[in-house]
């Protein structure tokens, strides 16, 4: 029988040494092999025993920090968005990511799908050794694997399918590798088929798993917590209405408040009591430059005088490139009080707003900190997935497609009231863009810079709007014009397969 899911946990750090090694030999052996692709099943490995399943869970949640998942996901997912504004001209693919001008060959989407696959394919194996009626212990962690197996399936869909909403998920989608699969180059499924499948794996999840206030490790509530963005994502408002309500009525997560809220992103996750889901990175696990809160942030460092908090010049404590974007600013300094303000630390000196000259118009650099000061370390974060907020603005948008505008309303005023911000009447609303616009209003101001907003804007048939400064601008002629639109029926707004795939796999199709 398999030890406690508690003794599992405290055994974390007895099984590093071995996922090290694990890891070490995988990477030897597939240096050894022929090419295949992504999606190939590959060695089954001895999952005969408690310590071995174990041990391959603790394995998976790893996959999660490498940077071809967390990084390259978050350029793909956010990138393309409203809410930030690349100051400068970069020979990184995430410029690509932010501009539109997407390659098949793409350095970021073929890191993440081949990333993606890879955790599909180890939770798989544990997935297919655990029957559904073994022990409480085993059940936890084949829900869990499933989450993850259901987690990366739907990042994929949405980066490389389009969104549900267009043809009821009758678009191509990405393939479906489960664990009974023997087929190594499978064909793309439609999007439809993939949500099916995520669901299909949620709702398992949640049946498997305990409940736990442990936001690094999938639990019931974290299945509950995706399966209503899921939802929500597929129009079906009941549903998603539904998942939120077993969130929000389970006690189990608060929203944070005043001060608390103000350091969201700078304590220890675990300690998190908003955070449902996050990949967590330790200190030892900082990435520097490379971490994601490089792109955002840099310092002034520590010159013996000067804080690592105090915004200073590119390259001090981070590359420093990208910022808020001058729109989403002045949505946010509607309300000055609003408490957001905190993640957002503009570079002054002597009070003037600082300037990326590096483009015409030049850039405002305002500076983003959710990616920043974990624990006091100026480029480590936790990166959340999912947090509780959410839940209530899934609640809010779903009753506002389904002309429950009050109960919509009452869902957004929760968010405002925490962010130190008036509340919205239904009068407000029907002089402003109407229910639905406050809600999306709302989910751009709390969701800012977490991957969400080129979603929510393009599964609901809203084009992207960039009309600020921005590296965007040198898609036209001039280059001083700094307007970009991008449609919800564009070509652009999925990513393409990776060409390596294609080649690997003569069975997939490429996106326009």
């Amino acid at each position: 029988m398999l030890d406690s899911k508690k003794d599992i946990k405290m055994k974390i750090s007895r099984y590093i040494k071995t996922a090290l090694i694990i890891g070490f030999l995988g990477a030897f052996v597939s240096a050894c092999k022929k090419v295949e692709p992504s999606t190939a099943i590959d060695e089954q490995v001895a999952l005969g025993d408690s310590s071995h399943i174990a041990t391959a869970t603790i394995g998976n949640y790893a996959v999660l920090r490498n940077p071809d998942y967390v990084r390259s996901g978050h350029f793909l997912m956010e990138y393309p968005g409203d809410n930030i504004a690349q100051g400068q001209a970069s020979s990184d693919d995430l410029s690509r990511c932010y501009r539109y001008n997407q390659i098949p060959t793409g350095a970021h989407a073929t890191a993440f799908w081949k990333q993606a696959y890879h955790l599909i394919a180890a939770a798989n194996k544990i997935i297919a050794v655990i029957p559904d009626d073994a022990s409480p212990a085993s059940k936890q962690l084949k829900g869990e694997n499933l989450f993850l197996r259901a987690m990366a399936e739907f990042n994929l869909v949405r980066i490389f399918g389009r969104p549900y909403t267009q043809g009821n998920g009758s678009n191509p989608g990405v393939p479906i590798l489960k664990e009974n699969s023997t087929d190594i180059a499978p064909a793309r499924s439609t999007v439809k088929e993939v949500y099916d499948a995520v669901l299909a794996d949620l709702i398992k999840a949640g049946d498997l798993m305990n409940s736990s206030n442990n936001n690094v490790y999938a639990s019931k509530e974290v299945a509950y917590a995706l399966l209503s963005r899921v939802y929500l994502y597929m129009n079906d408002n009941a549903n998603a209405i539904k998942y939120a309500d077993l969130v929000i009525n389970s006690g189990r997560y608060v929203l944070l408040q005043g001060g608390d809220y103000q350091n969201y992103f700078s304590g220890v996750p675990e300690n998190n009591k908003e955070t449902i889901f996050c990949i967590k990175h330790t200190k030892t696990q900082d990435q520097g430059f490379s971490a994601i809160g490089s792109m955002y942030y840099s310092g002034q460092g520590p010159d013996g005088t000067s804080s690592l908090t105090t915004p200073g010049g590119q390259g001090n404590t981070g590359w420093g490139e990208v910022y808020a974007s001058k729109t989403f600013v002045a949505d946010l300094d509607k309300y000055p009080n609003d408490l957001r303000h905190s993640f957002i630390a503009p570079y002054t000196i002597a009070g003037v707003l600082q300037m990326n000259p590096k483009l015409t118009p030049q850039t405002p650099m305002y500076y983003i900190t959710k990616y920043s000061f974990q624990e006091g370390i100026v480029t480590l974060s936790s990166p959340v997935y999912l947090r509780f907020a959410e839940m209530y603005l899934n609640r809010a948008e779903a009753n506002a497609k389904l002309g429950n505008t009050q109960q919509a309303l009452d869902d957004v005023n929760i968010i405002r009231t925490r962010a130190g911000i008036p509340n919205v009447t239904l009068t407000d609303a029907a002089g402003a863009t109407g229910v639905l616009g406050v809600v999306l209003e709302e989910r751009r101001l709390e969701f800012a810079f977490e991957g969400q907003r080129a979603y929510d804007l393009f599964r609901n048939n809203l084009p992207m709007v960039r009309n600020y400064p921005g590296t965007h601008s040198l898609n036209n002629t001039p280059t001083t014009n700094i307007m970009q639109t991008v449609l919800p029926t564009d070509a652009r707004v999925v990513f393409f397969v990776p060409q390596t795939e294609i080649d690997n796999n003569p069975k997939l199709t490429q996106n326009p």
